[in-house]
């Protein structure tokens, strides 16, 4: 029985370590190369051409829909599943529509993860029940003005990955490094989405990326400590109390 290689992409690197050794200590699964963005996990899969690619979905410099739409774009034979905490219906059905077919989520216990890789070994598509009901909800309403599903999407590849960069805070001389064209070029692009997009400045660029998940945002859970001038204002005026 030949092994089945697996590429593991990942940003997050304690993540990726528990990942990793999860699927080492199956009997004939390997981890034949690890990524850590989404423009390292285009290139890996393209020079190792692995079994089966794992991909999370909130990837810096390159997201895991438009990496996932390259690779499947060069080889559409490439098999994919998609682990990440992501619970978008419009980012599934744009997966799905790519060539996509299995997803689960991080939430999801390891043996899930396990059963998922072993459909996928055996050529069937899997996905967790979360993401099934997301996928039946939107079949169901299909027509719906409302519905996500029924959106087409506005922008190219190269035009979201420019959004992603932009949002990322690359300038235009990293964006045309990373990109492989010039800076004109680059600039060119952005300019083309603010104005296809009705924008008008960088910060409604970036909310639109977040709005539409071309980036992941994560906002913080430990409040700011407080100036040392408003302690001492409150304690003197508790005192004065």
């Amino acid at each position: 029985m030949s092994t089945f290689r697996i590429l593991l992409a990942e940003d997050h690197p304690v993540f990726r370590m528990g990942m990793s050794a999860l699927i080492r200590s199956h009997a004939g699964w390997e981890i034949c190369g690890e990524a850590a963005d989404g423009r390292e996990s285009v290139n890996q899969c393209l020079q190792l051409r692995p079994d089966l690619l794992i991909l999370d979905i909130s990837m810096p410099s390159l997201n895991g829909l438009d990496a996932a739409r390259q690779i499947l774009k060069r080889n559409p034979d490439q098999k994919i599943l998609i682990l990440t905490d992501v619970e978008s219906e419009q980012v599934i059905h744009d997966c799905l529509e790519a060539g996509v077919r299995g997803w689960i989520l991080k939430s999801d216990a390891p043996d899930e993860l396990t059963a998922a890789i072993e459909q996928l070994q055996q050529n069937r598509s899997s996905f967790s029940p979360r993401v099934s009901n997301l996928i039946l909800y939107g079949y169901l309403k299909p027509h719906s003005a409302n519905s996500i599903m029924g959106r087409p999407a506005r922008l190219s590849v190269r035009e979201r990955e420019i959004v992603q960069l932009v949002s990322e805070g690359k300038t235009s001389r990293e964006m045309a490094q990373l990109l492989g064209v010039t800076v004109k070029t680059a600039e060119s692009h952005r300019n083309n989405i603010m104005l296809k997009l009705e924008l008008h400045s960088t910060v409604e660029l970036v909310m639109y990326a977040i709005r539409n998940q071309i980036v992941d945002v994560q906002l913080p859970t430990i409040m700011p400590p407080v100036p040392q001038r408003e302690i001492t204002l409150a304690s003197a005026a508790s005192f004065g109390d």
